[in-house]
């Protein structure tokens, strides 16, 4: 049962007692120091169980000398009802040890009977109560802290050290996720130096959004990355891949989109690239553009199981560079009403940011298009940047 803590007195209070004397003075005592305490009475704990009284009571008073029940049967029948109750009980003056036992067991504090006034009795409930949420605050803390070094996990996947020591290629990553309070979702990207000296990039977005889709994602990306440094021959790595997500899929309809690109660098300076989209984003050339590619677009990784990724080959010129993204950047709200960013927006921002140092464009165009969109964008960014090193300002 999951019950919100009280934010300020006069708490509800649950009196579980079959003496109707004690009855009596347990609600003249109280009244005497804040009559405006509601105190609900049950002559049972199976009563409370099955009159649901827990669901609106703030703390209960419990006498452990009910009939039915023997020594803290009666406190470990609530709790299991209720872990979260906050639980005072009421022993007889025999019986002190009792409530020692039971605070042990669970119960926040013990009152002895005949021993407590009514500000004793006050100061006990509003402990109970406290106390209670403290410890559900320290449990909250720690499913926070569960929940952030999950995150940070699946961030060292998802957010990788390019491997691009040793080649001419310089790159450039930025991410944010879509999700509230996520540090990642199931956008991923790699870039990798492989041993015959090409260098091989990839972004793909996971369709969906939640920590299975960012495993998912994680999954994927090292998965491309294993493949590539083994040696895979590149028109094969894309239907290898699409193998590893057909059959580590949570769900039989999940696709993934996935653009890649295989750079190797020309005696002259330039680069010649060839390029796979598989239902992604075309990559953009910024120099001398900016320009969006035009591959030709396969389906997503995971539609067909028999189907080619074909690919296009382009020249670029000395002092390229390529910026890879996610849809996430371009599905804001555009300049113009009614319409999205998409390609053509991001070209145009592109073009008016000519003059930003590329160490500076990855996050410079996320700022750009959420102010033109009125405020964040709902779904994950990440974005590639990919240079001629021997230019590279």
């Amino acid at each position: 049962m999951t019950r919100s803590l009280p934010g300020a007195a006069p708490y509800r209070v649950l009196l579980v007692e079959d003496d109707p004397g004690d009855v009596f003075l347990v609600q003249e005592l109280l009244a005497e120091v804040d009559p405006s305490v509601p105190v609900t009475v049950a002559e049972s704990v199976r009563a409370v169980v099955t009159e649901n009284l827990l669901a609106a009571t703030d703390c209960v008073l419990l006498d452990l000398n009910l009939p039915g029940t023997s020594g803290l049967e009666g406190l470990r029948q609530l709790l299991q009802n209720d872990p979260s109750a906050a639980v005072c009980v009421l022993t007889g003056l025999d019986d002190e040890h009792l409530g020692i036992e039971a605070v042990g067991a669970g119960a926040q504090d013990y009152l002895v009977k005949n021993k407590a006034d009514g500000a004793v009795l006050i100061r006990a409930i509003r402990y109970a109560v406290e106390r209670r949420r403290a410890e559900a605050s320290m449990v909250r803390l720690r499913e926070e802290q569960l929940v952030a070094a999950e995150s940070v996990r699946l961030e060292r996947g998802l957010l990788p050290k390019l491997l691009l020591d040793g080649s001419s290629v310089l790159g450039r990553q930025f991410y944010r996720s879509g999700r509230t309070r996520a540090v990642i979702g199931g956008d991923f990207f790699d870039a990798v130096r492989s041993p015959s000296g090409t260098v091989h990039a990839i972004i793909g977005d996971v369709s969906g959004h939640g920590p299975d889709e960012a495993a998912l994602g994680a999954l994927l990306r090292v998965s491309w990355r294993a493949l590539v440094l083994a040696g895979v021959d590149e028109p094969q790595v894309l239907p290898k891949l699409q193998e590893v997500l057909v059959s580590e899929r949570h769900e039989p309809l999940l696709f993934t989109t996935v653009c890649t690109v295989t750079i190797d660098p020309a005696d002259a300076g330039g680069a010649r690239v060839l390029v796979r989209s598989a239902g992604h984003p075309a990559p953009v050339s910024l120099r001398p553009g900016p320009v969006s590619l035009a591959p030709r677009v396969g389906v997503p990784l995971g539609v067909l199981t028999d189907t080619k990724w074909e690919p296009e080959v382009v020249e670029l010129a000395p002092g390229w560079s390529l910026l890879l993204f996610t849809d996430g950047l371009i599905e804001g709200r555009g300049a113009r009403p009614d319409e999205l960013l998409w390609q053509e927006g991001l070209v145009e921002l592109l073009a008016e940011e000519r003059a930003t140092p590329h160490a500076d464009l990855p996050g410079r165009l996320v700022e750009r298009a959420e102010r033109i969109n009125g405020g964040p964008l709902a779904d994950d960014v990440a974005i590639l940047l990919l240079s001629d090193l021997a230019v590279e300002r």
